[in-house]
């Protein structure tokens, strides 16, 4: 999740994120605020202060407690491009993060959001293209948790034929599965690509069945679910609804990170 405080797409502050939290009786809430070094669109700015996020952060636990909300976790999401995996490094060392997600955020140079290019390409061409430069930010960085947003490349293409289907580009998945595998990483899946899909109508909604069959028949077990929210109203959104279509294809344990350590979720099974 994302906050205001240091994610300037987030609209939530702290008090809210707990309070929905403890709303909706989430027991363990990672927030994983975005940072993207040279990201290409000027006009915006995905960094912070990371001294001044880890000198707040306790506070935030504090306050979590005596609200009575959830356990915070301090967690990261680093935006990867070629150039930066030294700098990768350098900013995951900086602080003593609970988890640290990895994304890639841009197609062709152009941040997804803003993309006009990949709709107009045809749709197993920009997947193979995406989940191929997953692949190999995998294969490039060790500093990092969990994989963030698979069918990022999708989620703003307002056509209905546009989910990620493992037969688009089955040896690119194959090559990031490996990777994962090898370097015991999680794979995530994000709940608001999910809602992407529902507010667009799209004719498939859910994570292609293939995908998560294969990531477990290679010997996949590390597995996050993550609403991504950046509002209070998106705080767990869809979970059960995930939970029970994973559990149904074969996945019996979700995961979430503490001190960069894959903890069991004890929440999974009252998902159902």
């Amino acid at each position: 999740m994302h906050t205001g405080a240091f994610s300037s797409d987030a609209k939530q502050t702290i008090e809210e994120l707990i309070s929905s939290a403890k709303a909706k009786g989430i027991l363990v809430a990672a927030i994983t605020e975005h940072y993207d070094m040279d990201y290409p669109h000027k006009d915006e700015v995905f960094t912070f202060d990371l001294n001044e996020y880890g000198n707040i952060f306790p506070k935030w636990r504090d306050l979590s407690k005596q609200m009575n909300g959830p356990e915070l976790l301090m967690g990261i999401e680093i935006g990867w491009q070629p150039h930066l995996n030294d700098r990768i490094k350098e900013t995951v060392r900086s602080l003593p993060f609970d988890m640290v997600v990895l994304s890639d955020h841009l197609f062709r140079g152009t941040d997804v959001y803003y993309s006009t290019e990949a709709a107009l390409l045809p749709r197993a061409e920009r997947n193979k293209e995406y989940i191929g430069s997953l692949s190999r930010m995998c294969r490039e960085i060790d500093d990092f948790d969990t994989v963030a947003h698979y069918d990022y490349i999708n989620r703003y293409i307002d056509d209905p034929d546009s989910a990620v289907f493992y037969r688009d580009c089955s040896d690119e998945f194959d090559d990031l599965f490996s990777t994962l595998i090898r370097k015991d990483k999680a794979l995530e899946i994000n709940t608001s690509s999910i809602g992407s899909q529902i507010n667009k109508k799209a004719e498939y909604i859910m994570p292609d069945p293939d995908i998560i069959r294969r990531y477990i028949q290679m010997g996949g077990k590390l597995i996050t679910i993550g609403s991504d929210a950046h509002t209070s109203d998106k705080i767990g959104q869809l979970f059960n609804r995930t939970a029970l279509y994973l559990k149904s294809l074969g996945v019996h344990e979700l995961f979430y990170y503490k001190n960069r350590k894959p903890v069991s979720d004890p929440e999974y099974a009252s998902y159902f």
